[in-house]
């Protein structure tokens, strides 16, 4: 059975039955090329079946559990779908404050190479200076600049903290199978390595070792994620939009920016949903913006963000729409308390669950925003587990290939990306540049 369900009714009447079943026949001819490798892309067809296909389990887990019994800090070293996936999936999963709980399971988690903030990176080692340290440094290439830059610096540092052989065997490293510069660093020194197919993009390497060997450290049970994504493999199998809703996400989507809602908002209500947010816009940036198109991606964390963003939303351009992504049920439930003399006013909710207040936020924010012009639809997820998270990251990636698909541009390249390391290369003078 789905953990996860899709509700469209506050976009009605915007979006008529007819407008969604005139895309079946276009939705069908993506769906088989999907299937046949014919379109646009097609080299990048890997992640399709990474679930019914996966068999790297045992390994993942044996190196997961020896990394965690070796040290107190384990740093992910990567930027873009090389630390996204796994950030987001242990944020979803773990306790929002795992890092400072002795409590919880050990090691402690960090990211480097996500950015060139040399204040992060400094405050990062002055953390982590007495500390026992294993690193797990993601690149296809090798050579991407912000992770290069991070590793150089914390291979020189465990390196001396630890001798060559000893920081070999605290560092990880996840590549391209045959190619780049990690890659025969890596067989130079000895590292152990996983492998990135070769038919997986960045940013739909979430379950591949890129994301789930970092998540296995963390604790969290890649099985039951991948079973998770399986299940989403096979629900999603099916391109009749009546039984498919990874594909009617996208037709939705694609109407909706037919229509001149231009930008997309996933608004959360659950800090725990934060990096999956930001997963989620790589996801759609970089497979959608091509060639003047693309829905820009961008999110909210409600209810905070209604103290700050609401305004906008509610009486702003109309150019927006909404993907609320809520949560079905909360780990543990907190009630409020009745006061006495009821000064703040709120004893008419004693009694009642965080959960149900925070529903309650979610279905008048959604009422309101369409009654002020912002249609929206929501995914209601019904856990934070890891079957449902391996669903959510499969529906996501199912729906964005077929929404860009739709508007024509190549879902699996990132060719804009380029212009700007150029010009950074160019400016720090670097040869043939």
């Amino acid at each position: 059975m789905s953990n996860l369900s899709l509700v469209c009714e506050n976009l009605k009447p915007l979006i008529s039955d007819e407008e969604v079943n005139s895309l079946q026949s276009e939705v069908n001819l993506h769906h088989k090329s999907l299937l046949e490798g014919s379109g646009k892309g097609s080299e990048y067809l890997g992640w399709l079946g990474l679930p019914s296909g996966f068999s790297d389990s045992t390994k993942i887990i044996s190196v997961a559990d020896t990394i965690r019994k070796s040290c107190d800090v384990f740093i992910v070293v990567g930027i873009g779908g090389s630390y996204l996936g796994s950030r987001a999936g242990i944020s979803y999963l773990n306790s929002s404050f795992s890092n400072q709980l002795d409590s919880y399971s050990k090691p402690e988690i960090y990211f480097a190479g996500q950015n060139i903030s040399s204040d992060y990176h400094a405050d990062l080692f002055d953390l982590i200076a007495d500390r026992d340290i294993c690193i797990n440094v993601i690149s296809k290439s090798g050579t991407t600049t912000e992770p290069a830059v991070a590793f150089r610096l914390l291979k020189e540092m465990m390196e001396k903290k630890y001798g060559s052989e000893g920081a070999r065997d605290r560092i990880v490293v996840t590549t391209d199978s045959n190619k780049g510069g990690l890659k025969s660093l890596a067989d130079e020194l000895g590292y152990r390595t996983f492998l990135i197919p070769g038919d997986v993009g960045g940013r739909y390497s979430v379950l591949t070792p890129v994301g789930l060997f970092p998540m296995a450290v963390a604790g969290i049970n890649i099985k039951e994620l991948m079973e998770g994504a399986y299940l989403a493999e096979r629900l999603y199998a099916n391109s009749s939009l009546s039984q498919n809703d990874a594909y009617y996400y996208a037709v939705m989507r694609q109407l909706l920016n037919q229509k001149g809602k231009t930008t997309e908002i996933l608004a959360t209500f659950q800090p725990a949903f934060h990096y999956l947010a930001d997963w989620w816009k790589q996801l759609v940036g970089e497979s959608e913006g091509k060639d003047l198109k693309g829905i820009f991606p961008a999110s909210v964390e409600f209810t905070s963000d209604l103290h700050s963003m609401g305004q906008w939303i509610q009486e702003g351009n109309r150019n927006v729409f909404e993907t609320f992504l809520v949560l079905g049920s909360s780990r543990r439930q907190l009630k409020i308390p009745a006061f006495k003399n009821d000064a703040d006013g709120l004893n008419y909710l004693a009694g009642e669950t965080m959960d149900t207040i925070n529903e309650k936020a979610w279905l008048g924010t959604a009422s309101a925003h369409k009654d002020g012009g912002v249609p929206n639809m929501t995914l209601r997820i019904k856990d934070r587990s890891p079957y449902s998270l391996g669903q959510i990251f499969y529906f996501f990636e199912r729906a964005v290939a077929m929404t860009a698909y739709l508007n024509a541009v190549n879902p699996f390249d990132q060719p804009g990306v380029e212009f700007y390391k150029k010009n950074m290369f160019k400016l720090l003078g670097k040869p043939g540049f």
